[in-house]
C-alpha cells in the first residue's frame, strides 16, 4: 500500500525500517513504531491514512511476536540503548570520515540515517538536548557535504566557522538577541556553527540513491543504509561534541586504523526501497 500524502513525514523512517528488515530487526521494529506513533498524530481520521496505520499496527504486532525473545523488544531500557548505540555508531563513522577528509556518498547516508534514528529515540521519551544537537548537526552536515560534492567543491572537515560564529553570537547577546545559531547561553558553539546554511536538496534527484561509493573508511558499519533520503531544510545547529550514554567518549576522537580501507566488495549492498 502506498504511503498517503499526509504521512509523508515518516516515509524515510519507514524506508530505513525496510533497509534493516534483515540486518537488524530491532531497528526495523522501532522505526515502524515511530512511524505509527507519528502517523497517528499527523492524520488518523481520513480513510486512506487510517487504513495504512491499521496495516502498520498489524505489521508491528507480527514483528513483536517474532521478536518475543529479544530483550530490546520486551524491555524499553534495553531497546533505548540498542537504538541509541546504533545511531551513535552511524554518527561516529560519518564524523570520523568527515574529520579525516574522506567525503563520499556512504558517509552522507550515515550522517542522515543517524539523525533519523535519533528521531526514533522519541518513542522511549523526550530526547535529551545532546541528542537533539547531534541530530541537527548530522542533518546539516549531510546536506552541506552533498551540496559541496554536487558543486565540485571540497567540504571543510568538522565544525566550521567556529571562531567567527562565536564573535557574532557575542555581538547578538550584547544586543539582546539569541545568537547566530538560534541558541542562547553558554556552550552553544561547542560543536561549531554552520554559516550560510545549505538549502534543502532532493538527494534522489541528484543521483545519490544509486548505492554507496568507493573509498569508505575502515570503520564503516556493515549496515550503512543503501538509500539516501531527501533532507529537510536544515537549521543551524550547535551539537555538543560528547558521546551519547553507554558509549566510551574516547570514540568521538577515534582515528582510523592505519592501512585499512574498505574495498568495493566490503561496502553495504544496495537495497530496494519501499515507497
Amino acid at each position: 500500500m502506498a504511503l498517503p500524502a499526509p504521512l509523508r513525514a515518516v516515509q524515510h523512517h519507514l524506508r530505513t525500517a525496510q533497509e534493516h528488515e534483515q540486518r537488524d530487526p530491532v531497528v526495523a521494529y522501532y522505526c515502524r513504531l515511530y512511524a505509527m506513533q507519528t502517523g497517528m498524530k499527523l492524520d488518523s481520521k481520513t480513510p486512506e491514512c487510517r487504513q495504512f496505520l491499521i496495516k502498520l499496527m498489524d505489521q508491528l504486532e507480527t514483528m513483536k511476536k517474532d521478536l518475543k525473545n529479544e530483550d530490546s523488544i520486551t524491555q524499553e531500557v534495553v531497546g533505548n540503548a540498542h537504538i541509541e548505540n546504533y545511531a551513535l555508531k552511524m554518527f561516529l563513522y560519518a564524523d570520523n570520515e568527515d574529520r579525516n577528509g574522506r567525503f563520499h556518498k556512504n558517509m552522507i547516508k550515515s550522517f542522515y540515517t543517524a539523525s533519523l534514528l535519533i528521531d526514533v529515540l522519541s518513542v522511549f521519551g523526550e530526547l535529551t538536548e545532546e541528542n537533539i544537537q547531534h541530530r541537527k548537526y548530522a542533518r546539516w552536515k549531510a546536506t552541506y557535504i552533498h551540496n559541496c560534492l554536487k558543486n565540485g567543491e571540497t567540504p571543510q572537515s568538522g565544525p566550521i566557522g567556529l571562531e567567527e560564529e562565536e564573535e557574532e553570537e557575542e555581538e547578538d547577546e550584547e544586543a539582546g538577541g539569541q545568537g547566530a545559531s538560534g541558541f542562547s547561553g553558554p556552550g552553544s558553539s561547542q560543536y561549531g556553527s554552520f554559516r550560510g546554511g545549505a538549502p534543502s536538496q532532493n538527494f534522489e534527484d541528484q543521483g545519490f540513491g544509486a548505492g554507496p561509493s568507493g573509498g569508505a573508511g575502515a570503520h564503516a558499519p556493515a549496515n550503512t543504509p543503501a538509500e539516501l533520503h531527501q533532507l529537510p531544510e536544515p537549521q543551524k545547529p550547535v551539537p555538543t561534541p560528547r558521546a551519547m550514554p553507554a558509549v566510551d567518549p574516547g570514540l568521538l576522537n577515534a582515528q582510523p586504523q592505519a592501512g585499512l580501507r574498505l574495498k568495493e566488495h566490503d561496502e553495504p549492498p544496495a537495497t530496494d526501497v519501499v515507497q
